[in-house]
């Protein structure tokens, strides 16, 4: 099996169409997506459509959750909440109850999808350090897990020549014939938060056991304009430039 999984895309049409130009030829089975789908972008709708015409496997995020009024958003910044009701404003009830019904983790013969932990994943905890992916990593089942929600790429895992060590590597190539349990954060397709401000996913070869992040330009400016005439923050805009 090969599957694409693609991370954060929060309502940006232009990144989430290159990402899909990219992996034509690819010759992948299974489409993946680690939640937020929505949220901070002015295509919504356009986005969900995308995923559901390919037949895409998706997870909830926060974003989604708060969207479709199942999280709260007083701890949600000014622009983020924003965007909350913008999406809100804009999406039939179709559309926000297919983000109602997302599953919050997913699980395969391959792999587990979740958007942040996999302990309880309704709680949207960020992994940024090896200490707190250890309880996702005691929990995981699956030789990998594939998450998203930092909008940053880097893999947690716990390697066979010594098990008893949790490390990580921002390498853009992973060998799981390597590891016991690893987590993989893909990055996001839509909001990259690495300074590098092209869209990221990843692929995974199930034959080869190799994880691939992958990178790839897309118009920035046009998804900028975008959000900037759909009346929301401008920073929002700003940001996609500098990949932050």
């Amino acid at each position: 099996m090969r599957y694409a999984i693609l991370g954060d895309i929060h309502a940006n049409l232009s990144a989430l169409e290159s990402v899909l130009e990219a992996l034509e030829g690819e010759a992948i089975d299974q489409l993946l997506q680690v939640g937020d789908v929505v949220g901070y972008g002015a295509a919504p709708e356009e986005c969900i459509r995308a995923l559901q015409e390919r037949g895409a496997t998706v997870v909830k995020g926060n974003h989604d959750a708060a969207c479709a009024g199942q999280l709260d958003t007083r701890l949600f910044n000014a622009h983020a909440k924003a965007a909350v009701d913008f999406t809100r404003a804009c999406l039939s009830s179709e559309d926000l109850r297919w983000l109602a019904d997302l599953p919050l983790i997913h699980s395969n013969d391959d792999c587990v999808l979740a958007h942040g932990t996999l302990p309880d994943p309704a709680r949207f905890d960020y992994i940024q350090k090896t200490s707190e992916a250890e309880p996702s990593l005691d929990l995981l089942d699956r030789p990998v897990a594939f998450l998203g929600h930092t909008h940053v790429p880097v893999t947690i895992m716990r390697l066979i020549e010594s098990p008893e060590r949790t490390s990580y590597t921002i390498d853009r190539e992973i060998n799981l014939d390597e590891t016991t349990v690893a987590l993989v954060n893909v990055g996001s397709v839509g909001q990259p938060r690495d300074e590098d401000s092209r869209a990221a996913f990843a692929i995974f070869d199930t034959t080869t056991q190799r994880v691939e992040i992958r990178r790839t330009e897309y118009d920035i400016e046009r998804e900028a304009s975008r959000i900037v005439r759909a009346g929301l923050p401008k920073m929002l805009a700003d940001r996609l430039f500098l990949g932050i």
